[in-house]
């Protein structure tokens, strides 16, 4: 980067590819746009130099950002909404946080997409669903706990690791009971298990999805239909386990056997439970903290890959809930 002075700066993308330009511009100049808003600069761009006026710090941002944001395109990812904000976030510090810092980015190929971690936590979280055969995802929605574990599941499912996956989720809603809802029980729980199936059709296609169902290689349950079961070969996903109870999260860690990994994932504050009934998440992370073969990923709002908005609204709770 080459600073003219404290307001204004240059730099060179390279190399100098037609189609990585454009696909790092963005139709209309929309990434740009965004990138200018999220740093409060202003970008001019012309071929592959761009220059950029703002205060230093903010220029300095923006420039880590830019630059990793046209690294990106040379390795041909899309540059999403979802990427660019990413970008923002891992640079709100002049010195930008390193998202490998081994150099190890753990990339899961799934046949409909290929997922890579946005973030140095969602990098972590993916090398410890690698080293670890039970692992929590903790923090905010929207910081790609779920998507990730899905991921991971689909990836050694495919490499034929384990036989089944099995999605798991407390029957426990914010204002609403399973028994108020129409159907049979799979009918009654799938609302609830949407994320999870939105992330399977997305990398396997919603009709390999149905082909799994059939087979039952894809199991959907709620939490309550494994108790008795010993769950071998599988890979078993419990999302919003802070909905659980110590008592359930105690049988769902008990039910794992041979050749099997469980994610457990939740938002400590989102928990449904009534006042006076502790979360079986809350409960497990101070029971099992010391033990050995457990893998703990903690996500914050900065790892937030929503709507930038998401963000200021995870802060401002966890600022009033101080």
């Amino acid at each position: 980067m080459q600073e003219l002075d404290n307001r204004l700066a240059q730099i060179q993308l390279e190399p100098a590819n037609t189609k990585n330009l454009k696909a790092f511009v963005g139709e209309l100049n929309g990434n740009i746009k965004i990138l200018e808003k999220g740093f409060n600069v202003k970008i001019f761009q012309n071929g592959n130099k761009l220059s950029i006026s703002g205060d230093h710090d903010s220029i300095q941002k923006a420039s880590n950002a830019i630059n990793d944001l046209y690294a990106s395109t040379t390795k041909g990812i899309e540059i999403s909404r979802e990427v660019i904000q990413m970008a923002i976030n891992n640079n709100e510090e002049i010195t930008p946080e390193i998202i490998a810092p081994n150099g190890v980015e753990y990339v899961i190929k799934a046949p409909k997409k290929v997922i890579r971690p946005r973030g140095r936590n969602q990098n972590d979280y993916l090398a410890k669903m690698s080293s670890y055969e039970i692992n929590f995802g903790v923090g905010p929605a929207g910081t790609g706990k779920t998507y990730l574990a899905v991921a991971k599941a689909v990836e050694m499912l495919l490499s034929e690791k384990v036989k089944k996956i099995i999605l798991i989720r407390p029957a426990v809603e914010a204002g609403e009971k399973l028994g108020f809802l129409p159907g049979d029980l799979s009918q009654k729980v799938d609302p609830y298990l949407r994320p999870l199936y939105d992330a399977l059709y997305e990398m396997l296609g919603f009709e390999q999805v149905a082909r799994l169902l059939e087979k039952e290689i894809l199991e959907v349950a709620p939490l309550a239909y494994l108790r008795g079961r010993t769950l071998n070969n599988s890979f078993i996903i419990m999302d919003e386990s802070q909905n659980t109870t110590a008592d359930q999260m105690k049988m769902f860690l008990t039910r794992m056997g041979f050749g099997s990994y469980a994610i457990i994932n939740g938002d400590m504050t989102q928990i449904d439970l009534p006042k006076h009934i502790e979360s079986g998440l809350k409960h497990s992370l101070n029971v099992l903290e010391n033990v050995e073969g457990i893998g703990f990923t903690y996500f914050s709002s900065k790892d937030v890959v929503r709507h930038p908005l998401v963000r200021k609204i995870v802060d401002a709770y966890e600022a009033f809930d101080k």
